[in-house]
């Protein structure tokens, strides 16, 4: 499959995408949200990979958005020369860099960053629906929209503060200050630091082979979700509920069979059961409403 913003490479049960700018450090444009959308619907739909990693070509993560067209870089009604009275719920205007983080947060994979340099704005905010990030030591990030004049984007107002906590994603969000990776690992955002650009991507690799061989493709998926929607009900009540149905389907299936066996008789796991045809009957669990 041939992308013009991303690489995107399938070897074994492990997927790379990998943002292709390098000569504007890998900024973000509308084609790069389509590519890596599209990457993702292609990831879900191949039962052989069992985790995705994203990186950076050269010497960037992400910068952020591409500024090339100057003050009406954020203008999205003045670029689609717009005219008539502004409806601001068509879904035409939704933020370009959220459309992405929630094709990113509804992966069936497990989703990993390895950070490989600079992260900034949407370069910082999509690291936030992936699951584990490993990084580059003393990379920068920001999360520059106060400066900018505009706001959040990617969803981030939701998946920050879940994150890192309300106090640190406020002193983040508001000051719109450039910190270093060491800070964001010490709040929590990154797993681990790495002094050079390769290690990290080893590092992602290594937590991607170990989830591809050790767990179950269809737990993974279905546990992914639970997480990141249980971040929302008032109760463990919820939570209760949901489990008891996960439990009690899985309990009765192929995969649970197998990973008790292989555990007793000291083997590798061979789980049957794939996220593109075996989801349990309750999946999906949440009403979502469309845009």
């Amino acid at each position: 499959m041939e992308f013009e913003t991303i690489l995107l490479d399938i070897d074994g049960p492990v997927a790379t995408i990998t943002l292709n700018r390098p000569g504007a450090m890998n900024a973000f444009t509308h084609d790069m949200r389509d590519d890596v959308c599209a990457a993702l619907d292609a990831t879900d739909a191949d039962d052989t990979v069992r985790a995705v990693i994203f990186t950076g070509a050269g010497r960037a993560f992400c910068a952020g958005a591409d500024l090339s067209t100057g003050a009406e870089t954020f203008n999205a009604v003045s670029q689609a020369q717009a005219d008539g009275e502004l409806d601001d719920s068509d879904p035409r205007w939704r933020d370009s860099g959220g459309v992405m983080n929630l094709r990113i947060w509804k992966s069936q994979k497990p989703v990993i960053a390895a950070i490989n340099g600079p992260a900034v704005g949407i370069g910082a905010t999509m690291i936030l629906p992936m699951d584990v990030r490993f990084a580059l030591k003393g990379a920068k990030m920001a999360y520059p929209f106060s400066r900018r004049g505009i706001a959040w984007d990617g969803a981030a107002s939701w998946f920050l503060p879940r994150i890192v906590g309300v106090s640190t994603a406020m002193d983040w969000a508001l000051s719109g200050r450039t910190f270093r990776t060491e800070e964001a690992h010490e709040a929590g955002l990154i797993k681990a630091l790495f002094d050079e650009a390769e290690s990290v991507l080893d590092a992602a690799r290594a937590y991607a082979h170990e989830l591809a061989e050790t767990t179950a493709p269809v737990s993974v998926a279905v546990m992914r979700q639970m997480a990141w929607r249980m971040l929302g009900p008032h109760t463990p009540m919820d939570a209760h509920r949901i489990e008891s149905k996960a439990i009690l389907h899985a309990g009765m299936g192929p995969d649970a069979a197998e990973g008790v066996m292989s555990f007793l008789e000291k083997r590798s796991p061979d789980f049957p059961l794939k996220p593109s045809k075996d989801l349990p009957p309750w999946y999906p669990f949440w009403d979502e409403e469309e845009y």
